[in-house]
């Protein structure tokens, strides 16, 4: 089955950068849009930023400027780079893809087990 685990996560003072990967695999047939989504405890999921497959990009007014997502389709890979960090940006980040595996004829939506980010003050 398809699989999508995350890396990168951990603590960093405010200001500081942190780069966060995200590798599917399994029985991929095509990858359509991937992107990173947060959480905090008893909130809402958000959207951080998400990317189609021809590169074409969408972020959350609270990152724009300072987050950057970009994806290699050859390696199955989405990245976050996180620039400028803030307090507030403290949270657990999931990758999400729609994916169609080399069983279906449709894409599925598939999500990561989530990477904690912590940014000091």
């Amino acid at each position: 089955q398809v699989q999508l685990v995350e890396s990168g996560g951990g603590l960093v003072q405010a200001g500081g950068s942190l780069r966060l990967s995200c590798v599917a695999s399994g029985s991929i047939f095509r990858i359509n849009d991937m992107g990173w989504y947060r959480q905090a405890p008893g909130k809402q999921r958000e959207l951080v930023a998400r990317i189609t497959s021809s590169g074409s990009t969408l972020y959350a007014d609270s990152v724009k400027g300072r987050f950057t997502i970009s994806r290699e389709n050859a390696k199955n890979t989405v990245y976050l780079q996180m620039n400028s960090l803030k307090p507030e940006d403290t949270d657990v980040y999931l990758c999400y893809a729609q994916i169609r595996s080399q069983l279906d004829t449709f894409s599925v939506g598939h999500w990561g087990q989530g990477t904690q980010v912590t940014v000091s003050s």
